[in-house]
């Protein structure tokens, strides 16, 4: 039942980050990225049988930041990219700090959520510097590998290939750091390499069905379909 359950997730999530841009353009990745590494980094704490593997969860949510800068990178360009990468860092690192300290309160006694929450974020310390570190390396070398295959192999015919071998080896780098902050000496070391091992292919795959929802962004935002908050505005300006 949890893979029919991956499946649903997966295609819940590239339903929402296409979505978001298709109603909000640029602004729309801008907004998914720290989404995506915010819910990544709770849902990561859950442990889930998939394939025969144990794996965590947070893998589909965390990869589509890297579908989010792809896109960036392929239509508005290299910078745009780094500071969604900013913007994902940023965000991660002010809800690790503003969830501590939300632990140091005292609960009152009619309090049914301390537990809860501390059971979650009491973890988040290692994790978020697990991610932090994984999140820059991985996503500053997907963003420059990305422009440096746009650079060398441009037009439309070779998105996938810009697509999968950025996101590729970029996956590698998260996984190899993500795994080894996270949980060396938490897990058992068979466990700690189905983890990571289980991390890396999912991602793999979630790359691999990523590259139509690049093509279709790509469609959109030629074809003139793509929305942005500017034209929100300026219509909310032009009501009487």
């Amino acid at each position: 039942m949890n893979e029919l359950y991956w499946i649903l997730m997966l295609v819940l999530n590239f339903a929402l980050i296409m979505a978001a841009f298709r109603l909000w353009g640029r602004v729309g990745l801008f907004v998914w990225v720290p989404i995506s590494v915010i819910v990544a980094n709770i849902q990561v704490t859950k442990n889930v049988s998939l394939f025969g593997l144990e794996a965590t969860l947070g893998n589909i949510v965390y990869a589509t930041g890297f579908l989010a800068t792809d896109i960036l990178s392929e239509l508005y360009g290299k910078k745009d990219a780094y500071k969604a990468v900013s913007i994902g860092f940023f965000s991660l690192l002010a809800m690790t700090l503003l969830m501590q300290m939300a632990l140091f309160f005292e609960p009152a006694s009619s309090d049914i959520a301390q537990e809860s929450l501390s059971t979650i974020f009491s973890l988040m310390p290692r994790i978020a510097l697990a991610s932090l570190t994984a999140y820059l390396a991985s996503n500053l070398h997907d963003v420059w590998a990305f422009d440096y295959w746009k650079r060398r192999r441009p037009g439309r015919h070779t998105l996938w290939m810009r697509n999968n071998f950025s996101t590729f080896v970029s996956q590698l780098i998260d996984t190899v750091i993500f795994v080894s902050i996270a949980f060396t000496g938490v897990y058992p070391r068979r466990v700690l390499l189905e983890i990571a091992l289980s991390t890396y292919l999912l991602k793999w795959v979630v790359a691999i069905f990523d590259t139509p929802f690049m093509y279709l962004a790509r469609s959109w935002h030629e074809g003139g379909k793509v929305g942005s908050v500017n034209a929100v505005v300026e219509s909310d300006d032009a009501a009487p």
